[in-house]
């Protein structure tokens, strides 16, 4: 039941989409996939449910081949893209009974199937109106619906919370947390909050790269210092001046006059910035302390790529 991701590469032309990234979610996990916008996320994620072939590299998903045994991918995987097509003139309980007889379900199961997930994802009052009459966060759930009609062993869910307000990702979030249960489920976001109320694990890919896989806690404990600085000067500051400064540990450019600076264990570095402003003449328009956090550590890991 597991999703095995071996040497991946995708290439258009010669801009690499997926850039040769391997990585492996076992059965009971729940994954947070992140990266920034373009990083390569959802054609990770297509070509790991068979809607596009990869360049090079191996994908399996629950020991099948999506290159060599896609129809068998299909059936063990459950899938809501990041624009969840429905077929918004269909009646929620149609659409379902729909999905599910393409999934070769049918007579009493198929029935019972529906009305199980209709149950489930909350669609009970709204399962006899037309989807396109259907707010925004009832129409993921039935996205939801449909992805987990076949009872999949793997769940693929791109940005599943996209566009809902803060009420309907609570549902949506607390949703996701029931259904996985014995499934192996990947998802992408943006929203940080998710995934430190979801994940056990986080893989955070940039610019097709893979530059993060690691369990929550030891990503923080590695990866999330206690504090750090965001100092921003009026004109352009070499990063490698910043990491002479007495007390700091490391410094990551944020851009040309905006850096983020780790001090040393117990060093409070703020006068020797206020110090290597004046010695050199430079304004600084901005000093703020920052605590440590999931999204401090998503802009670090990407932002070392940028440099």
């Amino acid at each position: 039941m597991s999703l095995v991701v071996k040497n991946l590469l995708k290439q258009y032309g010669s801009q690499k989409a997926v850039d040769n990234i391997s990585f492996r979610v076992e059965a009971g996990e729940i994954v947070g996939f992140l990266g920034p916008n373009g990083a390569g996320k959802s054609t990770t994620m297509k070509i790991a449910t068979g809607y596009v072939p990869p360049t090079a590299g191996e994908v399996l998903v629950a020991g099948f081949d999506v290159t060599t045994a896609p129809i068998h991918v299909k059936k063990v995987t459950g899938y809501l893209p990041e624009h969840n097509p429905l077929y918004t003139d269909m009646f929620v309980h149609e659409y379902l009974q729909f999905i599910g007889k393409l999934y070769g379900l049918g007579g009493k199961f198929l029935k019972d199937r529906v009305a199980e997930m209709v149950d489930l994802c909350g669609l009970t009052v709204e399962q006899n109106k037309k989807i396109e009459t259907l707010s925004k966060g009832y129409r993921q759930r039935v996205g939801l619906a449909q992805a987990l009609i076949h009872n999949p062993q793997v769940l693929i869910l791109d940005e599943p919370t996209t566009g809902l307000d803060p009420n309907q990702i609570l549902e949506i979030r607390s949703l996701i947390k029931n259904i996985s249960k014995n499934k192996t489920v990947i998802f992408s976001t943006h929203i940080m909050q998710e995934v430190s109320a979801l994940c056990d694990r986080v893989i955070v890919i940039n610019k097709g790269e893979l530059v993060a896989d690691d369990s929550l806690s030891n990503l923080m404990r590695t990866q999330g210092r206690q504090v750090s600085l965001i100092a921003e000067f009026e004109g352009s500051v070499a990063e490698a001046d910043l990491k002479k400064i007495e007390g700091v540990e490391n410094v990551v450019k944020l851009d040309e006059a905006k850096f983020r600076i780790y001090p040393k264990a117990g060093a409070d570095v703020r006068p020797e910035v206020f110090r290597f402003a004046a010695d050199r003449k430079l304004s600084l328009l901005g000093l703020r302390q920052e605590e440590g956090s999931l999204e401090n550590i998503f802009r670090e890991l990407t932002a070392k790529q940028e440099a």
